[in-house]
């Protein structure tokens, strides 16, 4: 039978201290090391919790999570759904307390991290990632007995990632600013609610790369009409400095190179052009 998920709430400080407490035998409090980038740059820590046991921060929420359940829900033994480090966490968490532990995990994952969930004890189920997000928002699936722990969407398990939120501040209270990474927002919702309450001027937030930019060559529509019989060619970008010339294959199509270096007498072959034998 699905699992309904309780009703959303904040995470407070007590949660978050609390679970510190819990975890403290389980889980490493990790170094912050200042990333040397040279003059002119931010100055910027990282929290390196890859020396974590399991080698993840999923520990943390994994571990307040166990913690938390009934004698009652121990019995009954647990499962939860992972593409790796959650079910790494969870597995280690539940080996320490003797409890029975099941990963529903993607099939897609890393053979590592399917290998070292089996190596902590977890029986695996392996699903495709599409059947694996359902199977999130369902909170059950078939065959799969036991006490559900969500990766992400659980409230022991953000106050557990909440923890390494008191440790920055306590390592470097003059942090502006945290940035984590997302998958399904657990880990930053943890951070963020122990560093917003400590320190109401800080922020956490996602990383936020650079949008990729759009080439500027012909599109395949045009290079398409360029082709046909009769038609004109079609221009290329001068800021790529494309060229466009006919398919040595004698397809008829074009074939654009984005280089300026490019031979104006060697031709390259399309895809259709067949590959020489060696």
């Amino acid at each position: 039978m699905p699992n309904a998920p309780d009703p959303v709430r904040p995470i407070t400080l007590d949660d978050i201290r609390a679970a510190r407490e819990r975890i403290a035998k389980t889980i490493l409090r990790t170094p912050l090391v200042r990333l040397e980038l040279g003059p002119g740059f931010p100055e910027v820590h990282l929290k390196l919790e890859n020396l974590q046991p399991i080698n993840a921060y999923k520990l943390r929420g994994a571990a307040n999570a166990v913690a938390m359940l009934s004698d009652a829900e121990r019995k009954q033994g647990v499962w939860t759904i992972s593409a790796g480090n959650a079910g790494q966490g969870v597995a280690y968490a539940a080996r320490a307390a003797g409890v029975p532990c099941t990963v529903v995990a993607i099939e897609t994952a890393p053979t590592s991290k399917l290998e070292r969930m089996q190596a902590l004890g977890a029986k695996l189920v392996l699903v495709s990632y599409d059947v694996a997000w359902k199977t999130l928002e369902a909170r059950a699936y078939p065959g799969v007995e036991g006490t559900f722990i969500h990766p992400f969407d659980d409230h022991d398990f953000i106050a557990g990632h909440g923890t390494m939120g008191l440790e920055i501040l306590e390592d470097l209270p003059q942090t502006a600013a945290v940035v984590g990474s997302v998958g399904g927002g657990g880990l930053l919702v943890g951070v963020g609610s122990a560093v917003k309450a400590l320190k109401p001027t800080s922020s956490s937030t996602p990383p936020n790369p650079r949008p990729r930019r759009r080439s500027r060559s012909p599109s395949r529509k045009a290079r398409r009409r360029s082709s046909r019989p009769g038609s004109p060619p079609s221009s290329t970008a001068p800021a790529a400095r494309a060229s466009s010339r006919a398919c040595g294959s004698g397809c008829g199509r074009s074939s654009t190179a984005a280089s300026s270096r490019a031979s104006p007498t060697r031709r390259r072959p399309c895809a259709s052009w067949p590959r020489r034998r060696a």
